[in-house]
């Protein structure tokens, strides 16, 4: 019996009572590799002990005191440590505790530039398909995610997307990288237009998407051409690395492979690595001169906001994630992750595509491999997988509804970065046996 709405009712859950390293370990005794960080969140994994030893002696001085009456030294110093780490650019820090908070911030820190500045008719939001930005109203309207926007698209507010940048179901076999790019750029200038070149806010965009396709980077110079069409017409450029951020991708900010500065960038999961709920909105000198110029205030704000015990663990968390050697260990264990599932399930007829950057891969299961066709959605080939690797002792990301919402599935890893070589072989071998038996038959 349990007094708890759990996300899905009917599921027994196992109780997890432990977790070190790379692993948790579940009241019957059983280990779990944590394969995909929770929800890409762990991101120097369980139990460590530099990350605690912060939060308790934050604990001893204050762990509480709301934003509206003050600041704290340790808020402080974890905004002039991301503002340090951070694309030249991003010299402000907005703190809140997670990352569809972030979103939801960020959107409202958009619309009320625009205010400040003189133009209150800019109004429309401008994301892609197969995207997630969160689960707040403002949030989920933003993300193109059709299966979780569903039932709740009567009280969303209006938003419009575009394509994605998905290589592997949406270049044309004739089209070169740099075409595929120029034409979804193309299509971004075009919605602009449509909904008028002074009417729009922001584009809104995850780096490389996570959850809702599974770990798809873009094609090298898509955002370079979307900064272009940005900058064309005043429209705000909004990245969320809320889960491919904060060293996921090999870089502390995703964005530094795309060579661009973002106007505004979500943060969350992997800067407080799991210990605490926090999540950061980083924003441009020109964003916040037009508040500082203006009113003076941002018109927002919630109870924990710049939590002192949540800014102790992550200012801790970035600090580690920051050291000589940490992105080279990310990079180097995912070029392992890449080639070992190259090797073990390129082959495999139910393989469609490997993809992913860093500790962030993803990998596309298909009925007809040369064909790309989907398994039938009622099949639910991507809960089969979650089953059979968690029987194994893998936890892993499976999704559906990878290609439009409905059709298609993929499983997302995401390890926490201190993962070994030997651990990550165990992952390759668990999910190989999870992918033979879910699509067996």
């Amino acid at each position: 019996m349990t007094r708890i709405l759990h996300r899905s009712i009917a599921a027994a859950l196992p109780h997890a009572v432990s977790g070190q390293g790379v692993y948790i370990q579940d009241a019957e005794g059983r280990r779990y590799i944590d394969g995909s960080g929770g929800a890409a969140v762990s991101s120097l994994g369980h139990g460590n002990p530099e990350v605690l030893e912060a939060m308790r002696v934050q604990m001893d001085h204050i762990a509480y005191a709301h934003t509206s009456f003050f600041t704290t030294d340790v808020a402080e110093r974890l905004a002039e440590r991301l503002v340090r780490l951070a694309p030249e650019g991003l010299d402000y820090v907005y703190p809140v505790s997670g990352g569809s908070e972030a979103v939801e911030a960020a959107l409202k820190m958009a619309r009320q530039y625009f205010v400040e500045i003189g133009q209150p008719q800019r109004r429309h939001i401008i994301a892609r398909r197969q995207s997630y930005h969160g689960n707040t109203i403002g949030a989920l309207a933003a993300g193109g995610n059709a299966w979780r926007r569903a039932q709740f698209q009567p009280i969303l507010p209006e938003t419009h997307h575009v394509s994605p940048c998905y290589a592997y179901r949406d270049q044309r076999p004739d089209e070169t990288t740099d075409a595929y790019a120029q034409r979804l750029a193309a299509e971004l200038e075009a919605k602009i237009i449509e909904l008028g070149a002074d009417q729009v806010i922001a584009f809104v965009a995850e780096p490389v998407v996570g959850a809702t396709m599974g770990a798809v980077p873009a094609v090298p110079g898509y955002f370079r051409l979307i900064r272009e069409v940005c900058d064309r017409y005043g429209v705000l450029l909004i990245l969320d690395e809320v889960m491919c951020g904060m060293g996921r991708t090999g870089s502390l900010f995703a964005c530094t492979a795309e060579e661009v500065r973002p106007d505004l960038v979500t943060i969350a999961k992997g800067l407080g690595g799991g210990y605490q709920p926090i999540g950061a909105v980083m924003l441009s000198e020109q964003i916040y001169r037009a508040f500082a110029d203006g009113s003076g205030l941002f018109q927002h704000g919630h109870t924990y906001i710049g939590h002192p015990v949540a800014a102790a663990a992550a200012d801790k968390v970035v600090e580690i994630l920051s050291r000589p050697g940490m992105m080279e260990h990310v990079q180097a264990m995912g070029e392992r992750l890449q080639a070992g599932l190259d090797a073990t399930l390129g082959q495999s007829p139910h393989v469609g595509d490997i993809r992913g950057r860093g500790l962030f891969r993803g990998i596309e299961l298909v009925a007809d491999k040369d064909g790309k066709a989907s398994f039938d959605p009622t099949l639910r080939i991507h809960a089969r997988v979650k089953k059979e690797a968690m029987a194994r002792g893998l936890m892993c990301y499976p999704m559906g509804g990878t290609i439009d919402g409905v059709h298609g599935d993929h499983v997302l890893l995401a390890p926490p970065y201190i993962i070994q070589p030997e651990e990550i072989d165990q992952i390759i071998d668990r999910l190989a046996g999870a992918i033979a038996a879910a699509t067996a038959g």
